[in-house]
């Protein structure tokens, strides 16, 4: 009879000790909650504005890096004094040090340091150096998978696909025309300047 009445009242002293556990634990998230019926359905469904907030002051303009870009074809990518816009495999040439400025969320500007020269796209999609800034001087800058960035043209397109900014095998521009995101030739690593 012992054994029968402690395999029948444990289970009872169990059941009514969550039962008061979990009543108790209700009570309480309801006297300190003071939201309102919108505001809860609002937290339920994740579309409250103040849910996920995180800062992009840096990404909204006047933001400035200072960095390398490494291309994934072994070349940093140099605006020399003349304005000439190439490849240099030398990791301590001091025109080969940007100066990558945000300009609006997403789009930077990229400036020589040494050259005081911009990164430029034409309409051909052929890159150049300009003294002044402008509208060709905006890229769309884009992390990868890979952690890699790519930058395409803000202003122009061809034939309705982006134009990159890409240095091929021996380190010479190639024209915007004739790149696309997956390609090696228009990957880029922004390395620290050390």
């Amino acid at each position: 009879m012992h054994r029968w009445v402690l395999t029948w009242v444990l289970p009872t002293l169990l059941y009514r000790s969550c039962l008061h556990l979990i009543c108790l634990v209700g009570t309480a998230s309801l006297a300190c909650n003071d939201m309102t019926p919108e505001q809860m359905a609002a937290n339920a469904n994740c579309s409250s504005p103040e849910r996920h907030t995180r800062s992009y002051d840096y990404m909204e303009g006047g933001d400035i890096r200072v960095r390398r870009l490494f291309c994934r074809t072994q070349w940093y990518l140099r605006i020399d004094k003349r304005g000439k816009v190439k490849g240099t495999q030398e990791m301590r040439n001091n025109y080969n040090i940007m100066e990558i400025r945000t300009v609006a969320v997403g789009i930077v500007a990229i400036k020589g340091v040494e050259s005081e020269y911009y990164l430029a796209m034409n309409k051909e999609g052929k890159l150049y150096a300009k003294k002044e800034c402008n509208e060709d001087c905006n890229f769309k800058e884009l992390i990868l998978e890979n952690h890699y960035n790519t930058y395409a043209s803000a202003k122009w397109t061809h034939s309705g696909g982006e134009m990159f900014v890409a240095l091929n095998q021996k380190g010479i521009p190639v024209r915007g025309k004739k790149t696309k995101k997956e390609q090696r030739i228009a990957h880029f690593l922004p390395m620290a300047v050390t």
